[in-house]
């Protein structure tokens, strides 16, 4: 989606409000693909006091895969993003600041590079997940361990050393 922002760019307190949704069902991401739903995003570009700035948020439910038991779950995602544009730059090293296309942008593929960057790289589905046991396989979340502690043989000679 591509806005054109000439009506706004040189109207202070003038806005261009955004609503679409994207297609990321073929994104790949470490393997699997979580965006099974369309992303909702919705935003303004407003001009304030000159300055152009573009307020967003993309939303949407992943289907994901734990890193640690291999269940699967869905987990709501939203993305908020800020940033200032500018038809020319002054600083050509700044990346805070997007340069519109004269006086266009892009914003479906800003949109999406910012989800893409936001997703996390670590997916747990709860924060203390206590993974599969690597002897048994067993899922430790939901039942204990039945593997019997297997002594390293070295140490074998210290293993009744606090029994005494």
């Amino acid at each position: 989606m591509r806005l054109d922002l000439k009506d706004i760019i040189y109207v202070p307190g003038a806005s261009v409000p955004f609503d679409f949704t994207l297609d990321l069902s073929e994104l790949d991401w470490n393997g699997s693909r979580p965006a099974v739903n369309p992303v909702s995003v919705r935003g303004v570009v407003r001009n304030t006091a000159g300055a152009l700035v573009l307020t967003a948020e993309a939303a949407t439910q992943l289907e994901l895969v734990c890193d640690r038991c291999g269940k699967r779950f869905f987990r709501e995602k939203r993305v908020p993003y800020e940033t200032l544009l500018a038809t020319q730059l002054e600083d050509e090293d700044n990346d805070d600041i997007i340069l519109l296309e004269g006086t266009q942008l892009a914003v479906d593929e800003l949109m999406t590079e910012a989800f893409i960057l936001a997703m996390d790289t670590k997916i747990l589905c709860r924060e203390d997940c206590k993974g599969l046991c690597p002897g048994c396989g067993v899922d430790l979340n939901e039942f204990p361990c039945s593997c019997k502690k297997e002594v390293d043989p070295r140490l074998a000679g210290l293993a009744g050393f606090f029994e005494k």
